[in-house]
């Protein structure tokens, strides 16, 4: 049985705003998706699928690729989002889903499914690694969005992304000197970025603009100190709530924190950064929070 896999990301800079063009950083992960995989020349043309969250059976399903339907499944409404991507490989691929093999297909998620560190972007990446595809033609037809979570998963690296015109990037050795100052802190709850992107599309915005996220993204790659990295980042979150004409995240649940606090990627949920201070942890279980990590224990 073959093996694939991907990291998960987080998303450290231009948020919304990558939809249009603005220069992202994003970090992997050390958690991600696992891929397993085996063919048997049975004649049935049928697909095995198995998914674990966590080492635990979540999802399974049998799936007729010749008439591309679901003979079993515990879980219909995520089987049927599987049929349908399994569908895109079939259409992108030369060798798959093809004559009347079939195919043993497993997944184990090794993260929290709310954490929000890409379970979607990273079964792309692998089921186009596996099926010979572009992840990010698959992840367009399949998903959309502006696939600097695929950039990351594809190339298990730190990248400088951009989507407009076209999709454009580099590998980048993010790693600054002050790193083990950063923490991660999740929100306890899965955040559906749809609704915020809605919102972020529906105002008007000026390529000027824009560019001021690319800008600001650069100034805190090049960035060699925490003080100047907090101000940077407290600059990006009161752009963007002023633009969005939302509270960040230290309005809503962080006010007296005596250090930044940034969103990650949809605002209101998953993932936020911050820095250490003392009795940081304790501020932070006060308030409900107690899922922290630091660098080492989080970014790949």
């Amino acid at each position: 049985m073959g093996e694939i896999f991907s990291p998960g990301k987080l998303m450290l800079t231009s948020e919304y705003f990558a939809i249009d063009g603005a220069l992202v950083l994003a970090v992997p992960t050390k958690l991600g998706q696992e891929f397993f995989f085996d063919e048997k020349p049975d004649g049935q043309s049928l697909i095995f699928w198995k998914a674990y969250h966590q080492n635990q059976l979540w999802l399974h399903a049998v799936i007729d690729y010749k008439n591309w339907e679901i003979v079993e499944a515990n879980l219909i409404p995520a089987a049927e989002f599987i049929l349908k991507v399994l569908k895109n490989v079939q259409e992108l691929s030369q060798t798959k889903f093809k004559d009347t093999t079939s195919y043993y297909l497993k997944t184990n998620l090794q993260f929290p499914a709310d954490y929000g560190l890409g379970s979607s972007s990273t079964l792309m990446n692998n089921l186009a690694e596996w099926s010979g595809t572009d992840p990010f033609q698959l992840n367009a037809i399949s998903l959309g969005g502006s696939g600097y979570d695929i950039a990351v998963a594809k190339e298990k690296s730190a990248v400088l992304y951009q989507s407009q015109p076209d999709i454009q990037y580099t590998k980048v050795d993010f790693n600054p000197v002050f790193k083990n100052e950063l923490i991660f802190i999740h929100l306890n709850q899965k955040q559906d970025s749809r609704e915020g992107i809605a919102l972020y599309k529906s105002r008007e915005k000026s390529q000027a603009l824009i560019n001021e996220y690319t800008d600001l993204t650069r100034k805190i790659v090049d960035c060699q100190n925490l003080v100047e990295f907090s101000g940077l980042m407290m600059i990006h979150e009161q752009k963007i709530s002023a633009f969005l004409n939302m509270p960040t995240v230290k309005e809503k649940f962080f006010q007296n924190c005596p250090v930044f606090v940034k969103s990650l990627g949809a605002w209101g949920g998953d993932f936020v950064m911050s820095a250490k201070f003392e009795g940081f942890r304790d501020y932070f279980w006060g308030k409900g929070f107690t899922t922290i990590f630091e660098w080492e224990d989080l970014i790949g």
